[in-house]
């Protein structure tokens, strides 16, 4: 070997070691960076056998395990979203026997009716009453008001997803174009890469997606249902929130915004849609079907309780078609106007002093004019009966079964729960499953261990190369010294 072709080799080598160092140590400063894929560097032989060559830096990534993963994470978001709305309703309508609970409310104002008709003369008992009705119609207010509030949220959400998701989609467009210029002029592409897989899994969440890859390092983007959401141009999604969001508006009446890809409609519904999946499907679920849902129960519960007090016959001193005890924001309740109800079911004014109305009213009629005998508890009775009888919602929110009012709500409640402990179960499910394929994926991640032993080989092929070096500057000055 000339002693040109040793330097070459030595020189080279100390290349090769201060690069693999350079790997080496990027790995082991991101060894808890947030989407960061482990390098290893690629040597090679000279052709002409004079030393080493860096052939190129590797990123290492199990692309069908990111994949599961990003699917799994998908269907968490979606587990998480749903989980949350279906607890919140529950807490809305209230555990059984707490203060405040609608089920509570219910038995408060019957325990009152049965109390005030032992002793119809005495005017505190019958004010208790009132203040107990009233109370029970705003605990509908309250839950009516809740689910509204949660559909408002749900809607606001969308339209802040659809944003990130735009935003999202036009970064991983502009890398992509970035990484094709780097493979042409011969830069390293992996830092882009790793900035590109961050911010498709943040995608992943909103989406279920999947990776396509394309030519000169770039990636088409496309969601489980076939939605193409990027392939060179990023799609658009458009979507228009609602300022409001009351009972009655829906998706299907034309009142509350859908989806578009590209000015194209994309049906959002069932499980098999093209957006079906992710955290924005479930949004779209919360606001257009869980809600819509839980809003048909407690408008069933409210009708029920106004038709119980304006049965013809219930009360001789109103006049045929007349508002009974409980209304309709003050008017008889309209069966054509359902919807909604919940947040609009009143106390009747004429018992209500506060509002221009007589006690009395209570003991002798809502129609009554003038006070009757005292002593007349029967009115009171019937109030107390009509709220235990058993009979079939007129809706069919809660089933045909006939129930009392308690029966009703009990049944309402138990709805809920269920429901929480369905998506509860869900949620679990989904937990678990993206922690396994993260761990799984953290496995194949930085090995501390492994990167430290490679150190130390980068280390003992630097020494060696550098002493070659040094023999080889020895024999130089031997040479010129002669």
């Amino acid at each position: 070997m000339t002693i040109s072709g040793a330097l070459s080799n030595a020189l080279s080598g100390l290349n090769a070691s201060s690069r693999t160092a350079d790997v080496v140590s990027a790995n082991l400063a991101n060894v808890l960076t947030e989407g960061y894929a482990v390098r290893d560097i690629s040597l090679a032989s000279q052709p002409d056998g004079r030393g080493v060559s860096v052939v190129g830096i590797t990123r290492h990534v199990d692309n069908a395990l990111l994949g599961d993963r990003r699917l799994a994470d998908s269907a968490l978001a979606a587990a998480e979203t749903r989980t949350n709305f279906a607890a919140q309703i529950e807490r809305a309508l209230g555990t059984p026997g707490d203060p405040g609970a609608l089920s509570t409310n219910l038995a408060t104002f019957e325990a009152d009716l049965v109390t005030a008709s032992t002793r119809p003369e005495e005017s505190n008992r019958l004010q208790t009453v009132v203040q107990d009705a009233t109370r029970l119609a705003e605990s509908l207010n309250s839950i009516s008001d809740e689910i509204e509030g949660l559909r408002s949220r749900a809607d606001t959400d969308i339209a802040r997803t659809v944003d990130s998701i735009n935003t999202g989609l036009e970064q991983v467009s502009t890398l992509n174009i970035q990484i094709t210029e780097a493979l042409f002029n011969g830069r390293a592409t992996a830092p882009l890469e790793d900035q590109r897989q961050q911010i498709i899994d943040g995608l992943s969440e909103f989406l279920p997606l999947r990776q396509l890859p394309r030519d000169h390092g770039a990636v088409a983007l496309v969601t489980t249902g076939g939605a193409l959401l990027l392939d060179g141009l990023p799609a658009k999604l458009e979507f228009e929130p609602s300022a409001i969001v009351a009972p009655h508006m829906t998706l299907e009446n034309g009142l509350l915004s859908g989806i578009q890809i590209n000015g194209n409609n994309v049906n959002i519904g069932g499980d098999r849609g093209p957006l079906a999946g992710g955290q924005l499907a479930a949004l779209f679920d919360v606001r257009d079907t869980l809600a819509v849902e839980a809003q048909s129960g407690v408008d069933a519960v409210a009708r029920d309780i106004v038709e119980r007090f304006q049965q013809a016959g219930l009360d001789p001193s109103l006049a045929p078609g007349a508002p009974g005890l409980f209304t309709d924001a003050g008017a008889t309740f309209d069966p054509a106007n359902e919807v909604g109800l919940a947040g609009r079911i009143k106390l009747n004014t004429a018992v209500d002093p506060d509002q221009g109305g007589a006690l009395f009213r209570l003991r002798d009629g809502l129609g009554a004019t003038a006070p009757g005998p005292a002593g007349n508890g029967a009115l009171l009775q019937s109030f107390s009966a009509v709220l235990g009888e058993n009979r079939a919602l007129s809706s069919d929110a809660l089933g045909p079964t006939a129930r009392s009012a308690a029966g009703q709500i009990a049944t309402l409640v138990s709805q809920a729960a269920q429901d929480r402990l369905s998506e509860e179960q869900t949620l679990s499910f989904a937990t678990t499953q993206a922690s396994e394929l993260r761990s799984l994926e953290l496995a194949d991640g930085v090995d501390s261990d492994a990167e430290l032993q490679r150190l130390l080989l980068v280390e003992q092929a630097f020494s060696a190369n550098a002493r070659m070096l040094q023999t080889i500057d020895d024999m130089m000055q031997t040479l010129l010294g002669i």
